[in-house]
């Protein structure tokens, strides 16, 4: 079902098979950030790193790739855009059809990137046989009064908005809700096929759909003709699939979970942190690695369509059957099992923590510790994202890894090339503190985990910029605290500069800058998501970072605005300030002539 609070579909989405077009993306990390190319199955960059971001050739010949402003579009085999790079992003095509979003809103779009729809919508779903979820808001109201319908293939509102929630036609059938205690059943024209008269439905599945006859009530499930099945006797109740269904029999915070069939006999006791239906009739029974925190997490063993058991505890984490084959970590190491739930024979193991994916022509992509690489069959390294970043002659940047443990994992950046031992010593050490590369016990399960990553932002002359992030995520935690902060380095000496070194020695910088951004808060819509109030001026030390014409300052997440609003950036050209720079400075030298 689609709503206003979870705007994804509950069911899984199948992936067409795609196209053998022999390309496939990969990173490049370069002054200015990372940069998206193609390579073909031997490991040579076809296609030269040119794209902000790139996505898999799909069935149709195309792949979703953004420019170098971020926008995107869909490029061809040749690197050439056929559908022109002006959305802010494009969803990948499902029956010949996309979604983009623009400024304006959601679109519809073909495979030529004709805009189909006659108008922007505020959400649209991506197509299912043949139908689009979609919804708009009543003039003049708040989101809560947004109404559901469905789009035809054309584009065309086939079947009006007129539904308080709408579900993905599964069987040329959809579940949707009228109002309150009324949910349906219709056909692809919208004529109503049953009706339920309870408090919540769900998606449609192997013929059954959970219900709740009340908001704060149990479980069950109705068969489609609204006959109730199995009562409410669960406290969570997913689709039926093949003759079952994983169900949560927990009262409290921790799980119980579970699987049914459709007599409602447990055929694997609830028992369980967490079950996953792997597809290919195979099952991920997950035990609470710590039972009295289960948010922290699971230990996986795989079991049979009749619950029995095909492996040990073994797996921190296990992808979907693709195919014969699923992807699974222990935590050290990435690798291939089959239908046994055993290593795959045949297939390498990667050092770490991640996925495996069997592209065309045998290739295998592994992005494991955050990173992308491509091997064969034997194991053997096809290509890798470089550790290395030239710079100048004969300056560059080296990629470094810690890894402690297996919940804190930092990339960190070291700079060679200086030409005083001494200072490059200490620049490299104050970046490593930089990076929260700190002790890290090695063998004790974390209560969160933290990911650590950098770019090379900028770099001109003798001074060099690295933007560095991080990720905080407490287990248990509605989303993690995402960090960043910049090095500013001089080349020359090791010397890294704070926001007062670009300015003159007694200047009012901060006077000046805080009613610059004060006065782009007040007339700039783009920054009308700031707490009204919050913003009180800058700070001497406010975070900041240069580019060739202009200083950026920025916040916090929640520091004035909303966490979804990131980190608010408010940009100043240089030529507004230049009465107030330092022109003969140190700082400003190093990146102008």
């Amino acid at each position: 079902m689609y709503d206003l609070r979870i705007r994804k579909p509950i069911q899984l989405q199948i992936d067409e098979p795609r196209a053998a077009i022999g390309l496939f993306p990969a990173s490049v990390k370069l002054v200015g950030g990372t940069k998206w190319g193609y390579i073909d199955s031997s490991g040579r960059m076809a296609l030269a790193p040119q794209f902000s971001d790139a996505r898999d050739f799909q069935q149709n010949g195309l792949a979703i790739a953004a420019d170098q402003k971020g926008s995107y579009g869909a490029i061809d085999a040749s690197g050439c855009y056929r559908i022109p790079p002006v959305y802010d992003s494009i969803n990948d095509f499902a029956e010949r059809r996309a979604v983009a979003i623009d400024k304006q809103g959601f679109k519809l779009i073909n495979e030529r990137g004709k805009v189909l729809t006659k108008r922007a919508y505020p959400f649209i779903a991506d197509m299912k046989e043949g139908r689009s979820v979609f919804y708009v808001t009543d003039a003049g109201s708040d989101a809560g009064n947004s109404r559901y319908g469905y789009l035809d293939a054309q584009g065309k509102e086939i079947i009006p908005a007129q539904f308080e929630e709408a579900g993905d036609f599964k069987n040329r059938k959809a579940v949707i809700k009228i109002k309150d205690n009324e949910y349906a059943l219709i056909g692809p024209t919208g004529r109503r096929l049953a009706d339920y008269p309870y408090a919540y439905v769900g998606p449609l599945g192997d013929g059954m759909l959970a219900f709740q006859r009340d908001t704060a009530g149990k479980y069950g499930y109705l068969n489609e003709r609204g006959d109730v099945v199995l009562q409410p006797a669960y406290t969570s109740a997913f689709t039926f699939r093949n003759d079952r269904a994983i169900v949560n029999t927990a009262e409290d915070y921790k799980s119980s979970y579970g699987v049914i069939n459709k007599a409602g006999t447990f055929i694997v006791k609830a028992a369980y942190n967490d079950i996953r239906d792997l597809g290919n009739d195979r099952l991920a029974l997950g035990r609470a690695i710590d039972p009295e925190q289960p948010f922290v997490g699971s230990m996986y063993a795989i079991a049979d369509w009749n619950g029995n058991l095909l492996s040990a505890f073994l797996y921190q984490d296990v992808s979907d059957f693709d195919g014969e084959l699923a992807s699974v970590t222990d935590g050290k190491e990435t690798y291939f099992i089959d239908r046994s739930g055993k290593p795959a024979p045949g297939y390498p193991n990667v050092s770490g923590i991640g996925t495996l994916t069997l592209e065309e022509g045998g290739l295998i992509k592994a992005f494991v510790d955050r990173r992308l690489s491509y091997l064969n069959r034997a194991g053997r390294i096809i290509w890798k994202q470089n550790t290395v970043i030239p710079l100048q002659p004969p300056y560059f940047v080296k990629e470094m890894k810690y890894k402690p443990n297996p919940d804190y994992l930092v990339y960190y950046p070291q700079v060679e090339g200086m030409a005083s031992g001494a200072a490059q010593a200490t620049v490299n050490t104050r970046l490593k503190e930089m990076s929260q590369v700190k002790p890290i016990p090695s063998n004790k399960k974390l209560d969160y985990s933290y990911i650590g990553d950098f770019e090379v932002a900028f770099f001109k002359m003798k001074l060099l910029q690295l933007e560095l992030s991080g990720y905080n995520f407490p287990f248990g935690a509605a989303h993690g605290m995402p960090t960043k902060t910049y090095a500013i380095i001089n080349l020359s000496n090791g010397r890294m500069y704070a926001l007062q070194d670009l300015f003159k020695p007694g200047s009012d910088y901060v006077k000046e800058l805080s009613a610059i951004v004060g006065r782009q808060i007040q007339d700039d819509p783009q920054y009308e998501y700031v707490f009204p109030g919050s913003y009180k001026g800058i700070r001497p030390d406010q975070p900041f970072y240069v580019t060739e014409n202009a200083l950026h300052l920025y916040f916090e997440p929640y520091e004035i605005a909303p966490y979804a609003a990131g980190f608010p950036t408010f940009t100043i050209p240089f030529a507004q300030i230049r009465g107030i720079i330092n022109t003969s400075g140190e700082f400003w030298k190093l990146f102008h002539s």
